[in-house]
């Protein structure tokens, strides 16, 4: 099913998802069947993958010279795909990147998810590689989310790049993409960032994940601003619950969230990380509890390869 055909079949219940990491090169599937198998029980209806692209390693050579390689850390995105559909029947949702296809690429990308009965996908630019100050796309590739969800809307329509496919195939993928609360650090300022995001809405994105966020009052001003610029697609909050004093200044500098003072201060009181743990879940159940209570269409939870936490927030609430 669609994403937004499980939003519309739970009659107004909040629905429960999370997000995966596909495993470090060298590990194997079961480390996600590990992470998986917990949150079973809490009957989530999809269950999303992230894609990371390749980096660039320079090492330097006997002669001096730097030798440029292409290193891939996780890989396995559509494989670990195919393998939750099999093993749980539930619906996986990988990530597609700009960044590292060129539009070719995307295609057969799009045509291997559709073989293997994937009808859901996230659009995303991506960031930048740590070799770059800015993102960068592909030659020939898409430079912006809008493209990529334009690309795969055209797809839908049955229209390739190939233009003598007059009448290709026509896939049926629901598209989603993520939106910032707290506006992406590349926006000038929300309203714009608001902007950009209608134009993905516009060109085809059915449903909306948002960034990570702290302060529930962020996602409810993100979501009237959105409203009120016409954007009506559904617009799932996405949550995570910190679980080491080293995340008060890592989650911050890596996705540009803020982080309330109340929270920083009951953090900055633990002695130790395991209560961290403990508040980090608390602070999640009150954010969920009062998103469930405002009508949310699902709570999306970022578990980071991690599902204890996750496990004890989603026993709380569903």
């Amino acid at each position: 099913m669609k994403i937004t055909e499980h939003i519309q079949a739970s009659n107004g219940k909040a629905l429960f998802s999370f997000e995966i990491l596909p495993p470090l090169k060298g590990q194997n599937i079961q480390s996600i069947f590990d992470s998986i198998d917990p949150l079973m029980e809490f009957k989530p209806p999809f269950i999303d993958v992230t894609y990371h692209r390749e980096e660039y390693v320079y090492t330097e050579q006997k002669n001096g010279f730097l030798e440029k390689k292409v290193v891939r850390k996780r890989p396995g995105t559509v494989g670990i795909c195919a393998a939750i559909q099999n093993k749980y029947q539930v619906d996986a949702v990988p990530h597609i990147l700009c960044g590292g296809f060129n539009k070719e690429d995307t295609e057969n990308f799009l045509i291997d998810l559709d073989f293997l009965g994937i009808k859901n996908v996230v659009a995303l630019r991506g960031d930048a590689v740590k070799s770059e100050t800015y993102f960068s796309p592909e030659p020939g590739g898409n430079i912006y989310a809008k493209d990529l969800v334009e690309q795969i809307n055209a797809l839908n329509q049955g229209k390739y790049l190939d233009h003598a496919m007059e009448n290709g195939n026509k896939t049926d993928f629901c598209i989603g993409v993520a939106g910032y609360p707290e506006k992406h650090m590349e926006a000038p300022n929300l309203d714009k960032d608001i902007e950009r995001l209608k134009e993905k809405v516009k060109s085809g994105a059915e449903y909306i994940v948002t960034q990570m966020f702290f302060d529930n009052s962020k996602y409810f001003e993100f979501v009237e601003k959105c409203r009120k610029s016409g954007i009506n697609v559904p617009i799932i909050p996405g949550l995570k619950p910190i679980a080491t004093k080293n995340q008060l200044t890592v989650l911050p500098h890596r996705f540009h969230v803020d982080i309330p003072d109340d929270l920083i201060l009951e953090i900055e009181k633990c002695r130790d990380n395991k209560e961290v743990h403990k508040v980090g879940i608390e602070w999640c159940i009150n954010q969920s509890k009062e998103l469930i209570e405002k009508g949310v269409p699902v709570l999306h939870y970022y578990s980071m390869g991690r599902s204890t936490n996750i496990q004890k927030i989603a026993s709380a609430i569903f």
